[in-house]
């Protein structure tokens, strides 16, 4: 048998799957086939209990009505001439009871080949156990998809972190509130649609591989096009695409988008991730700030059905005006200890961050410095909703100047449960004041600063054609949904997250 050959070589064969791989070799001989496709399903077993969870008994035994219904068995239990067994499909499981005396002798012996992880097709009527258990009675059963390898142990499930990970498929099966978080994850980027497209934005998509990438300080992935012979990158932001589609009369816009950004791995990053990013023209970063309270606090609501949610022990407040607004530098000081004599001082700064652990790269930045005091001291404390504002304008090369203070921009980041949930400002437009941002941040780069800024001569064209005053905003979708769904890592909240390959 080819299987067997083959999971013998991988040594993945044991008396199980042997066990599996036989019967179905048995069931061939029967000419069952074991992946049919002609079992027409009419209901979803959520709307057999949304229906019929309140159904007195009497009426279900007096109705003839019959559902047809698939899905993949969870439980068996065999009591010689009669079987229950628990079938889930997409939305709920529901009970199912077998009788050879309904079935036939010969059905209910196909039938008895069935294994926990089968995908299988059943048609029948509904009644109730005397334990009170919605059920459906059999009258005809069809094998779906006949599954060579065992569900893990029912009160055991996946235990292992990793197997869960890099075999979701199992998982989902296996595992309610991993598929409750995915079902979840769908509805937040929903209700992000909805919010958005009532505010009048237009949804659109921009490249995701770019000859030079753009809108944030951060490695890329690197690529080829063979037919052009050409390096591209992956993104790492849509930002300045986005700023193009002002520049071309668009004035609000929102893409939903993929990210690729080389650098590690935690229980807050993933390489790859999603990002919503949203531009709107004649507002200004405080604008941005009362937009974000409000449909941070409606897909909460909507999503969760209170604008307050549970995270790992806290309560969040999300609710319209509970959020907290405080500059960066006063948050180094009110939040992190730090005094201004030290942060504004090169060689002090310098010397703290070195005494808290942190490198120093050559040239770096009194800006850069600061971030790394604050990362270090600050972020963590930020647990309640907290926009910090007016970042130094040597680490925000995209970012608009305070027209009070030049040294500092109207940018702010979003902070709650110890991590930054969104980046925003008002858009620099000024053509001339751009080109200077991208050779300071060019020079960074020849320093050796692999996270800083290509030029991007195209963009700054776009910005001599003059785009208008602008605000724009990304919000980081995977901490969102981990948010809302009380989940410590990252991992929880994507799909196939990045692993490593699997040994042997």
């Amino acid at each position: 048998m080819p299987m067997l050959e083959a999971l013998q070589a991988k040594d993945e064969l044991n008396a199980v799957i042997k066990t599996r791989v036989e019967k179905a070799c048995g069931l061939l001989d029967e000419n069952i086939h074991l992946y049919p496709n002609d079992f027409h399903r009419d209901t979803e077993i959520q709307s057999i209990l949304d229906a019929h969870t309140e159904t007195a008994d009497t009426e279900l035994e007096t109705t003839d009505q019959k559902f047809a219904i698939a899905g993949r068995v969870v439980s068996y239990r065999s009591f010689g001439k009669v079987t229950f067994f628990h079938l889930q499909d997409c939305s709920a499981k529901i009970q199912v009871y077998v009788a050879r005396d309904e079935l036939g002798a010969e059905a209910y012996r196909k039938f008895k080949k069935t294994d926990i992880g089968d995908i299988v097709g059943v048609i029948g009527t509904l009644f109730r156990t005397k334990t009170g258990e919605l059920t459906v009675k059999t009258k005809s059963f069809k094998l779906v998809t006949k599954s060579m390898r065992p569900l893990p142990e029912k009160y055991h499930g996946l235990k292992d972190v990793e197997t869960r990970y890099r075999q979701r498929y199992v998982d989902l099966i296996v595992t309610p509130r991993t598929k409750e978080i995915f079902k979840i994850r769908t509805a937040i980027v929903r209700e992000l649609r909805d919010f958005l497209d009532e505010k009048g934005f237009m949804e659109v998509e921009t490249p995701m591989m770019q000859a030079i990438p753009g809108g944030a300080t951060a490695k890329p992935f690197e690529t080829h096009h063979n037919a052009l012979d050409m390096k591209l990158y992956m993104r790492i932001a849509p930002e300045l695409y986005l700023k193009r589609l002002l520049v071309g009369g668009f004035e609000r816009v929102y893409e939903i988008n993929r990210n690729f950004r080389n650098e590690g791995i935690s229980t807050q990053h993933n390489p790859e991730f999603t990002m919503l990013e949203f531009y709107w023209a004649y507002a200004n970063f405080e604008n941005l700030m009362d937009l974000t309270e409000e449909m941070f606090s409606r897909v909460a609501k909507k999503v969760t059905g209170s604008s307050v949610v549970p995270y790992q022990g806290e309560q969040i407040d999300l609710s319209v005006g509970a959020w907290i607004r405080m500059p960066f530098h006063d948050s180094l000081e009110k939040v992190g200890g730090v005094s201004k004599d030290i942060y504004s001082d090169y060689e002090k700064c310098k010397a703290l961050v070195k005494a808290k652990g942190e490198k120093v790269v050559e040239g770096e930045v009194l800006g850069k410095l600061q971030a790394k005091l604050f990362d270090i001291l600050v972020e963590p404390k930020l647990i309640q909703p907290h926009f910090i504002y007016h970042y130094p304008t040597d680490i925000s090369p995209l970012s608009r100047r305070n027209e009070v203070n030049p040294e500092i921009t109207d940018r702010f980041e979003l902070f709650m449960t110890g991590r930054e949930m969104a980046n925003a400002f008002s858009e620099l437009n000024d053509p001339v004041d751009q080109r200077g941002r991208f050779e300071d941040q060019v020079a960074e780069k020849e320093a050796g600063d692999e996270e800083a800024h290509f030029m991007d001569e195209d963009y700054v064209r776009a910005l001599e054609y003059g785009m208008p005053p602008a605000a724009g905003q990304g919000v980081g979708i995977d901490r969102l949904v981990m948010l809302l769904t009380d989940s410590a890592s990252i991992r929880e909240v994507i799909l196939f997250p990045l692993l490593r390959p699997e040994v042997g």
